[in-house]
């Protein structure tokens, strides 16, 4: 772990969903960071819940059941609301253009970007899987805001030097990726070993 974290205790993941498009990235993420004996802490927007059920069939009980603790948009005294709550890092994972705007504009509307905001203010790492293409300006303007504040702007964009087969490996090689990006000692993306 290289983000600091209480000796003695798993480190504490922020895991955010929102409405956009690759709700895969985020229950993977999700099952992953279990076998890694990650602690993580689900917030999920009205939209996600939606978009989750859609692209994967879950329902909200089941989605929930895969994190830690699961916390209710609208619940902005949750524990992952204040920065005395030790966390490692939050991951967005997939963020809306919405969600993006609004953290990168400081907007704290509700539990999730509220949570994107402390951990900002916190220094801590702060991972955006943004998913809309193409992007318009107000995109990028709000992408270059929030990477200047210390945010990771990550799409999803599949690698295939590794010479995946599925879309399961495109997307665990993604996810594994971001948990090294999140600075989780125990993530194992597949390196370039050159030609």
């Amino acid at each position: 772990m290289t983000t600091p974290a209480t000796p003695g205790r798993p480190p504490r993941l922020v895991v955010g969903i929102t409405g956009a498009s690759g709700a895969v990235y985020g229950v993977r993420l999700l099952q992953r960071a279990r076998t890694l004996g990650i602690e993580t802490h689900l917030v999920v927007t009205p939209a996600g819940v939606l978009n989750v059920h859609h692209e994967m069939g879950l329902d909200r009980r089941a989605l929930e059941a895969l994190a830690t603790a699961a916390h209710a948009p609208g619940d902005v005294g949750a524990c992952i609301a204040s920065g005395s709550f030790d966390t490692a890092a939050m991951a967005v994972t997939p963020c809306s253009m919405k969600t993006l705007a609004a953290i990168a504009h400081g907007f704290g509307d509700n539990l999730l970007t509220r949570a994107a905001d402390v951990t900002l203010k916190e220094r801590r790492r702060l991972l955006l899987m943004v998913r809309e293409t193409p992007f318009n300006l107000a995109h990028l303007r709000n992408m270059t805001a929030a990477t200047e504040m210390g945010a990771i702007v990550f799409p999803p964009l599949p690698a295939f030097y590794h010479r995946p087969s599925t879309i399961d490996q495109l997307v665990d090689e993604t996810v594994e990726r971001a948990l090294a990006l999140l600075g989780l000692d125990a993530a194992r993306p597949q390196q370039w070993q050159g030609l």
